[in-house]
């Protein structure tokens, strides 16, 4: 089998798709319309045997608009340097496991194109890396100790706290005046480092998720939260809605773009309120592409491979 025609992915199982909202479905349909065959496999599937970055895979056949969304073709015990293109796709939490796939992905050759580069992926920290855009974000520290965190409540009156390697709106937590400092070093003792940051009360409005590709930024959705929450993740109860960047907005996320990209970063997603970054640069597994779709009706997952076929 053609090198050329070669797509491995590695992401959650095949059974855990929500073909309505996932990113990762959207990229397969559109690769297999350009005739690339699609294997799907697991972090659990790596092995490194001989100098070789080995995976137990499935190639995967996709189809649009039926309930059974997928075939298995067959099986295969797939020597990840036949592929093309390698898609790190699972979703986060970002752990010891997700480090150690990196570590086998950085031994294939150069000649493989991995989206996100394994050692970017490895290196950005999806929350800490905006430090380098603090003059773009709302009072904003990191830490674990939670004197620093009582101190921060009280100048800042309301704050948003979150897991430094957090996704999906997971383990938020919101504080004000009327704090409880217990509850707080509890979370502090179960969560670890965090990014503490003064709370955005134009959240109510929602916020604006930016697809990034290859270090230009191609659209954005703007997720607004349900009634009662802060949330706008979609998987959260958030929905989303059709929006338009300012001018500003376009300024703060073409420097970022072009920040990633330097960084060797092809797909990236930020997120804004209020014209406010607010510390969420998700490297690991970009979503909201079939969002955009729905709304704007421009699928980037076209954008994506045209991008992504020209690099070198």
């Amino acid at each position: 089998m053609s090198k050329k025609k070669i797509i491995a992915i590695q992401a959650d199982p095949l059974n855990s798709i929500n073909t309505r909202t996932d990113t990762t479905f959207l990229l397969a349909l559109e690769a297999q319309r350009k005739l690339y065959k699609i294997f799907w496999y697991q972090t659990k599937d790596l092995s490194f045997v001989q100098g070789k970055v080995y995976a137990k895979a499935k190639e995967v056949v996709f189809f649009e608009n039926k309930k059974k969304y997928y075939k298995i073709v067959k099986k295969k015990k797939l020597n990840l340097s036949t592929a093309k293109f390698i898609l790190i796709r699972q979703n986060p939490p970002f752990n010891m496991d997700y480090i150690t796939s990196t570590l086998y992905l950085e031994f294939l050759s150069k000649n493989v194109k991995i989206i996100n580069n394994p050692i970017a992926v490895r290196n950005i920290s999806e929350k800490f890396y905006s430090a380098n855009f603090f003059k773009f974000m709302p009072p904003t520290i990191f830490t674990k100790d939670t004197e620093v965190i009582l101190n921060f409540i009280k100048k800042n009156k309301k704050i948003i706290i979150k897991p430094i390697h957090g996704y999906a709106g997971k383990n938020i937590l919101f504080v004000n005046r009327n704090f409880n400092a217990g509850k707080i070093k509890r979370y502090i003792n179960k969560i670890g480092h965090v990014m503490a940051q003064k709370f955005l009360p134009k959240i109510k409005y929602g916020d604006k998720r930016i697809f990034i590709l290859n270090g230009n930024v191609k659209g954005a959705i703007r997720r607004v939260p349900k009634k009662g929450s802060i949330l706008s993740n979609i998987s959260q109860g958030g929905t989303a809605v059709k929006t338009k960047l300012t001018k500003k907005e376009y300024h703060l996320a073409n420097i970022v773009a072009k920040k990633l990209k330097q960084k060797n970063i092809f797909f990236a997603g930020i997120d804004l309120i209020s014209n406010y970054l607010i510390g969420d640069i998700n490297v690991t597994s970009p979503t909201g592409l079939p969002q955009y779709k729905d709304l704007s009706g421009i699928n980037l997952a076209k954008n994506f491979w045209k991008e992504a076929e020209k690099l070198k």
